[in-house]
């Protein structure tokens, strides 16, 4: 027995050498029938698995019905369809053809329903008459007799023809090109009328279309129908009828009257007016139906033209014509102008020489003057025969026409009166050396050229209320300023300019102040509606008298103290109230006089000096010597400034028209006035 533990030794592992050939399998014809059939049973069994049940319900049912796009296996009326896009194809006799597309869905059952529009039917249309039109649902398919195809279903048939009632017709159409007869008798849309007259034989026309004579009868159509019944050499005879259809209609006889005579009036030139026995009958070219037989006194007058009369006899039914050739009538003119070299035009052509005698027909005529410079001049003149008639005509300038186009004074919705100013360059303040002078009244010049209404009255307390109802001026001491007719004070200066846009809006003017949340943020220049005066046109309305005199110094003029009751200053009545007073003088008032109690200045204004001083539109500052100073004043700055004295000044400073205040709040003793721009 050999040794257990013999040793095993490993060797090399050598393949097995291909002997360079593949082995093919091969299958008998059994074989492959076998796996055909196979692989059939399993798609089958695929199909079945995965299509769906698919009914296609169609109305009417269809003879020959197609779904294209896939495999699809037929049981009975069920169709077995995978889930996809199919086309369905469908006919039927009398149908259009169906041709749609369906969607089969992931639901093991579907159905699927369709109905066919039928094919349209052939309709026979008949009338009695024949020869009418024939309208389907609206549409004018032709005349009968006609035979048409028209679409299935209700249709709206009417058959009209003129001279008879329309025919409404409900019509139900089978369609599928069956025949159907559709007939109508229409029936007549007139009645006879019968018309005797005396004469006979007169013609009879209906709406202006001559249908017999009378005595008739003649068909006339139903409706509201005029009638004429004219015979030659007589009036015609007029009636509106209501006739019914189919119901004759006999009227009562009719009297002719013999027709009037016809007279025809022309003139040279035409538009003359022509009157027959003093009445007006109108303008040639006319033709007048006369009375005949009898003597017509004719009269044919122009403007310009000698008039014509005439007698005229006219026949009944005859005709006779008037022409007249009328005269023109002549007079002289003479314009004389200043100045001298103006042209002169008349209507509208270049004429004689000024202060030379024209010749015009005397009918109106439109004389203009014209020069460069001078605003032009109109005028419509008539000359008046046999006379020489002057004109006589001053040229404005353009700036006197300016201000002759404005109205002088103006009142406001509240009664309040403003005058026209057309103000002229003025210099603000006062010479260092003046007594009483203040610093803030340096010398500076502003051009005033916009013409600018101003007030003549401060503002009272009662029109101010008619803004702000619960206002009041309050009490100073012993003085009541709250009175109806007294100047309103203790109001800012905001609240005077928010009155101002109130103002104008009640008299629909643009508002001049801009206004944001009840406050003012600008103003708008071209504005005409109503505002506080500027400070310049404060100025010039109290100090200017006239381009040849200085200005004033005082509302009185040069020196101290004021006339005996000039105007309302700090007074001897006041001094138990007030500072400082003008010694000497009483005006009886302790506060406030009501506006306009003293005498205006030399411009009709009141109270430019005393009683209340005025908030005026500048923003306040104090200018460089000579400056030359915009209309409007400054564009911004935290106070406003205040013009003239007051009730409560008294001093040489205060009562100088040159002193200027300031300020933002209402103060006891400060008001306003309005104004606004003219232009």
């Amino acid at each position: 027995m050999e040794d257990a533990r013999a040793t095993i030794k490993p060797v090399a592992f050598r393949p097995t050498a291909p002997d360079g050939r593949r082995k093919i399998i091969r299958l008998n014809a059994w074989q492959l029938a076998g796996i055909v059939l196979a692989v059939a049973a399993a798609w089958f069994l695929w199909f079945m698995f995965t299509a769906k049940s698919v009914r296609f319900e169609l109305t009417p049912p269809a003879d020959d019905v197609v779904v294209d796009g896939g495999f699809q296996l037929r049981i009975g009326e069920i169709s077995l369809l995978r889930e996809g896009h199919y086309r369905l194809r469908a006919e039927a006799p009398g149908y259009y053809p169906l041709e749609v597309d369906v969607d089969v869905g992931p639901d093991r059952n579907q159905e699927f329903a369709y109905a066919m529009a039928p094919l349209p039917g052939r309709v026979t249309f008949a009338s009695s008459p024949a020869g009418a039109r024939v309208l389907v649902d609206g549409e004018d398919i032709g005349e009968t007799p006609l035979t048409s195809d028209v679409d299935a279903g209700s249709r709206a048939v009417v058959i009209t023809k003129e001279n008879y009632q329309p025919a409404y017709l409900g019509v139900d159409v089978e369609g599928r090109q069956l025949p159907q007869s559709v007939d109508a008798e229409l029936l007549p849309d007139w009645a006879d009328v019968t018309i005797p007259s005396i004469p006979s034989g007169a013609a009879i026309s209906v709406d202006g279309d001559q249908v017999g004579a009378t005595p008739g009868p003649v068909p006339v159509p139903s409706g509201e129908r005029r009638i004429l019944v004219k015979l030659p050499g007589y009036k015609g005879w007029r009636d509106i009828l209501q006739v019914t259809a189919g119901q004759p209609l006999t009227l009562s006889e009719i009297r002719l009257e013999r027709a009037d005579g016809l007279l025809s009036v022309r003139s040279s030139p035409r538009g003359a007016s022509v009157t027959v026995d003093g009445q007006y009958e109108g303008l040639t070219p006319i033709e007048i139906a006369v009375a005949p037989g009898t003597a017509l006194g004719v009269r044919v007058f122009k403007v310009g033209y000698a008039p014509v009369e005439r007698s005229i006899r006219v026949e009944s039914g005859t005709e006779r014509a008037m022409s007249v050739e009328l005269e023109a009538l002549t007079g002289t003119l003479v314009v004389v102008a200043e100045p001298g070299d103006a042209e002169l035009w008349i209507d509208g052509k270049r004429a004689g020489e000024l202060g030379e005698p024209i010749t015009l027909p005397a009918v109106p005529h439109e004389i203009e003057l014209t020069k460069e410079g001078y605003a032009g001049y109109r005028k419509t003149v008539m000359p008046q025969p046999g006379f020489s008639q002057e004109v006589k005509v001053r040229l404005l300038t353009v700036a006197e026409a300016r201000l002759a186009r404005l109205k002088p004074s103006i009142t406001t919705a509240l009664g309040q009166e403003l005058l026209l100013f057309q103000p002229s360059p003025i210099q603000l303040g006062a010479s260092r050396r003046e007594p009483g002078r203040r610093a803030n009244e340096v010398l500076r010049d502003v051009d005033l050229s916009r013409l600018f209404y101003i007030g003549t009255k401060e503002v009272t307390n009662a029109e101010f209320r008619r803004f702000a109802s619960g206002h009041s001026s309050g009490r100073f001491q012993d003085a009541d300023l709250d009175r109806d007719d007294l100047p309103a004070s203790n109001v800012s200066w905001e609240e005077a300019a928010l009155f101002c846009n109130w103002l104008s809006s009640q008299e629909g003017k643009d508002p001049f102040y801009e206004e944001e949340f009840g406050s003012i943020v600008g103003i708008n220049s071209g504005s005409l509606g109503y505002r506080l005066p500027t400070e310049a046109e404060w100025a010039w309305a109290a100090r200017h008298v006239d381009d040849a005199s200085p200005l004033l110094r005082f509302p009185w003029g040069d020196r101290l103290p004021p006339p005996s009751r000039h105007g309302n200053y700090a007074d001897r009545a006041a001094a138990h109230v007030v500072g400082r007073i003008i010694f000497g003088y009483n005006d009886n008032y302790i506060g406030p006089a009501p506006v306009g109690t003293f005498g205006p200045n030399a411009k009709q204004l009141y109270d430019l000096g005393g009683n209340v001083a005025e908030w005026v539109h500048d923003y306040y500052e104090i200018p460089a010597p000579g400056q030359s100073l915009n209309p409007l004043g400054p564009h911004e700055g935290d106070y406003h400034v205040i013009r003239g004295s007051s009730w409560m000044h008294g001093t040489l400073t205060e009562l100088r028209l040159s002193f200027r205040d300031y300020g933002a709040k209402g103060r006891n003793d400060v008001g306003f006035r309005l104004a606004r721009f003219a232009e």
